[in-house]
């Protein structure tokens, strides 16, 4: 069996949970029925990734709200939500009432920039302010300040004393977010793929997603995906207070094919055939260099993690679900990645 450095610690999965713009109820009841799934098969975690103006959740904290309710122990997660989508004080609040509710198991993980094609919908999410708007680490800055407890407001004490029926009527209003859940503010993440973010996101004390992108930012070339994550990965802990014991997350794509039909396996190798091109070269303006997605058996694609220099420095992952496949191409892959691909990383299924 293969070896890591850092055995498997924690195993969770990553979806943005596609939808039937005609049936969207049926898409979101999907997706917790995979969490569902997961927690009983023994993972750690599950995560969220936005889609916004697209047909995948929009509003993953409202669905894991729900998920919170189906589900007893696993770990709920965002993958990321992108900052330039909200507003950070209103984030503030729903983030620690879905962690009340889940008696604080929510990972928010977050990100920065501005929003995709935003002089397309500049004008429906900021018609009065999108040139002033910041879109940079000051937004994320804004939400862990307001998450850990920093007032929000200058005024904190009782307002609006009347009378009804002879009885007194008081109001108390706090200076910081309310609920307040203590522990949230150690379970923020940043999802990065620059040596910026990953050591901005280190001196903030947050945790790091790491994903199957990163930027290649020196020029020329050859470009090692692996070693670059690598670099990101020892950045964020040099810069991190808890230093190596810092949580970063590894979230490659992986198709384990254990269980898979012929069927399955022929379109999961189409799929990962038609984006491996994107990975030879950085790609666009901003230089994003993918890595390939890993499919094959569990004992094949573990041999291929272990040889992978960054994954050998990580003991958590949030592997990415293909986007397009069907629900029950998810049911098979993720009881593969619990009893096969997990255990032969040194993971254990939860209690």
């Amino acid at each position: 069996m293969p070896s890591t450095a850092r055995p498997l610690r924690k195993l969770g999965f990553l979806t943005i949970g596609l939808f039937d713009p005609a049936d969207p109820a049926r898409g979101h009841e999907s997706t917790l029925e995979i969490i569902e799934l997961a927690e009983r098969l023994g993972f750690d975690s599950a995560w969220l990734r936005h889609r916004h103006l697209q047909y995948g959740i929009s509003s993953p904290v409202a669905v894991l709200a729900a998920a919170s309710q189906r589900t007893r122990r696993i770990e709920l997660g965002t993958a990321v939500t992108p900052l330039g989508w909200e507003n950070p004080l209103r984030l503030a609040e729903d983030l620690a009432t879905v962690d009340v509710l889940s008696k604080g198991r929510l990972n928010p993980g977050v990100s920065v920039g501005p929003p995709m094609h935003f002089e397309q919908i500049r004008d429906a999410l900021y018609p009065d302010t999108a040139d002033a708007e910041d879109f940079g680490y000051e937004r994320v800055r804004r939400l862990l300040d307001l998450v850990r407890g920093k007032p929000a407001s200058a005024f904190a004490g009782a307002e609006g004393v009347g009378a009804v029926r002879r009885q007194p009527h008081v109001e108390f209003t706090s200076d910081v977010v309310q609920p307040h859940s203590p522990g949230l503010g150690r379970r923020m993440w940043y999802g990065g793929g620059s040596l910026g973010s990953a050591r901005w996101a280190g001196e903030q004390g947050m945790n790091f997603l790491t994903s199957s992108v990163v930027k290649a930012e020196e020029p020329g070339g050859p470009w090692d995906f692996a070693e670059i994550q690598l670099s990101h990965i020892r950045e964020f802990r040099a810069r991190h207070p808890d230093g190596e014991a810092a949580r970063v997350s590894h979230g490659l794509v992986v198709i384990p094919t254990d269980s898979a039909s012929p069927e399955q396996c022929a379109r999961y190798e189409a799929y990962a055939a038609k984006r491996l091109p994107r990975t030879a070269s950085p790609q666009g303006p901003a230089r994003l260099l993918f890595a390939p997605d890993l499919v094959g058996t569990s004992q094949e694609i573990a041999e291929r993690l272990c040889a992978h220099a960054a994954f050998r420095e990580v003991d958590e992952v949030a592997f990415a679900l293909p986007f397009t496949f069907e629900p029950e191409d998810y049911v098979q892959i993720l009881t593969d990645m619990a009893t096969k691909l997990g255990p032969a990383l040194g993971w254990r299924p939860a209690g």
